[in-house]
């Protein structure tokens, strides 16, 4: 009973923070955690009640709840034109223009907010939009009220974090236990099922299998920061053990949190006593990672899996990547690679980046994205598999299995199915996966019509994503032309191809180091619904063609992307690396 009132306190407390540093934002995430069911009728009749010209931030939001973007841009647009509103309604409209993922309209509105309530607040909020975190602590530094003044502190702290921060731990004492090895990530099984946290997964239980005793602990709050109000300060799945940091009082500051991280993964240490220190992107976790590893005199493996300033700049324009936050963000990254004993990655182009940073060749292992489990096992057909999940055992379907955000190109997927939606009566699109990015093209698919056509499954049991992968005729990974895109390898394609399914992919160099055009799968332009459709109709126009990517993706997986290959490789560098410290 006091774990969950410990929980409850420390949801309250992200809650306050949110609500004071970001309401609109948090808004939206509140809302995407609710089911899409229940939100997206609620959304739209809240919209429709309020009449196609009211501004308010309100039905603005409701508008971002139910996928009706452009309908929030052409209300923000109409007010503006209008001028038809006071300095409050302006610094909320600001708010909403942000999280729409438009900081034109918000410099706009911020113009016409001066006197509002909390202004330098959301004028920090744009600074920390942009990528300049020195403004928005700046226009902070003197704020009466106390709300801006802890939001003050806790971008000052973020500041201090980006510009060279880093958790000190003192020397320890300490004797490891051969062949174990702790791993820190930022979020697991089985509160999150994204690829990094299957990943994770798919690696500790292979090392496990290798004879390695393995542990995981995740950072400071999760899960209950992301909505998980009942966790427990331990899961175990599949004999993996998850240890969780749920102190019953979170540190105001992300400086002041990761010291407490640091302190409390420390003292897991000494009582799991591990050999070597394991962690993945982003720097965070990597400079806990190397105060811990310090302290004990042990090595540490820094597992690059993204590059999440390019994430970050991916949604905000080209400009973003000369940002004072992108250029400081890359620097520490790159100072945590270089400080690193071992940085492990996902393929050939992150590895150049890496080495680009100044980390020695030598001191870089490729262990790519792989299969295990189900996906090892001989496909069944996939009308077997689409009679398991209850779809139609007469349709064709082509679809994807992923992350619903921007940059995956899913709206490119749907244009091309429209595309191909009238030449193929019996085709269908699946998609499944969740994401911010739902409920526009939920939106999307209604526009254009193709609802009956179009199934979107949310989140499902992981133990089931095989039977998806297996019950598509052809998988398609239509990923946006963007730097994270090129160089970052997703995992679902992987598991695509050692289902024997042939996989359509943007012709991007990271996309390419998986799929071979014309022998595993083929190869389309990043962002083009024509040629996208062109290489999906050539799969389904033929099933011998089907038959034969299919068939060689399986095979080229099945030798070069195992997670028992990945194991082996990953724990000999582990034994080289204890060696080198003995």
């Amino acid at each position: 009973m006091k774990e969950i009132l410990d929980n409850f306190r420390m949801a309250a407390s992200t809650v306050r923070e949110h609500l004071s540093d970001d309401p609109a934002l948090l808004a939206l995430q509140v809302s995407r955690r609710l089911p899409s069911r229940l939100v997206r009728p609620l959304a739209k009749a809240v919209t429709k009640a309020a009449g196609p010209e009211s501004a308010a931030s309100a039905v603005l939001l409701a508008g971002l709840m139910g996928g009706e973007d452009r309908e929030v841009v052409r209300r923000l647009e109409t007010a503006l034109s209008r001028g038809a509103f006071g300095a409050e309604q302006a610094r909320a409209m600001a708010d909403v223009a942000l999280v729409a993922n438009r900081p034109d309209l918000a410099e706009s509105l911020l113009r016409r907010a001066a006197g509002a309530r909390r202004f330098r607040a959301a004028q920090a909020r744009k600074y920390w939009y942009d990528g300049e975190p020195a403004a928005a602590v700046g226009i902070l530094d003197d704020a009466d009220g106390g709300a801006e003044r802890r939001q003050g502190r806790r971008l000052a702290a973020e500041l201090e974090l980006l510009e060279g921060w880093a958790p000190v731990l003192p020397a320890v004492t300490y004797e490891p236990l051969p062949r174990r090895v702790l791993h820190l990530l930022t979020n697991s099984l089985p509160h999150t099922a994204s690829g990094y946290a299957q990943r994770s997964h798919s690696i500790l239980l292979a090392q496990q299998e290798a004879g390695w005793e393995t542990m995981a602990v995740t950072r400071i709050g999760y899960p209950v920061q992301v909505g998980k109000l009942a966790a427990r300060h331990q899961d175990v799945v599949d004999g993996i053990r998850y240890q969780r940091i749920l102190p019953p009082r979170l540190a105001p500051t992300i400086t002041d949190r990761l010291q407490q991280q640091a302190e409390a993964l420390l003292d897991i240490a000494l009582e799991f006593r591990p050999a070597v220190l394991h962690t993945t992107t982003h720097y965070v976790n990597a400079l806990v990672t190397r105060a811990v590893a310090g302290a004990l005199g042990i090595p540490w493996v820094y597992e690059v899996r993204g590059q999440l300033a390019d994430t970050w700049a991916a949604t905000r324009g080209p400009q973003a990547r000369s940002s004072q936050r992108y250029t400081l963000f890359q620097a520490r990254e790159a100072e945590a690679m270089r400080s690193a004993d071992l940085v492990a990655t996902l393929g050939a182009a992150m590895k150049a980046n890496i080495v680009s940073a100044g980390v020695p060749e030598e001191k870089v292992l490729v262990t790519p994205n792989s299969v295990g489990g189900e996906f090892l096992a001989a496909p069944a057909p996939a009308e077997a598999a689409r009679a398991e999940l209850g779809l139609d055992p007469d349709a064709q379907y082509i679809g994807t299995v992923s992350s619903l955000v921007a940059y995956e190109g899913i709206d490119d997927l749907v244009s091309a199915f429209g595309l191909l939606a009238p030449r193929h009566p019996r085709l269908k699109l699946l998609i499944v996966g969740d994401g911010v990015a739902l409920p526009a093209l939920r939106e999307q698919v209604r526009s254009a019509g193709l609802g009956q056509r179009v199934v979107f499954t949310g989140r499902v049991p992981r133990e089931q994503a095989h039977l998806y992968h297996r019950a598509l005729d052809v998988f398609v990974v239509s990923r946006k032309d963007l730097s994270v895109t090129r160089d970052v390898t997703p995992l679902k394609p992987v598991e695509a191809m050692a289902c024997a399914r042939p996989v359509v992919a943007s012709r991007l160099p990271a996309l390419a180091e998986i799929v071979q055009d014309g022998v595993t799968g083929l190869l389309a332009e990043a962002g083009n619904p024509q040629d996208l459709a062109s290489a999906i109709g050539r799969l389904l126009g033929s099933a011998q063609l089907r038959k034969k990517l299919g068939g060689a993706g399986r095979t080229a997986v099945l030798e070069t992307r195992t997670w028992r290959a990945n194991a082996e490789a990953m724990t000999l560098a582990y034994a080289t690396l204890m060696e080198k410290v003995d």
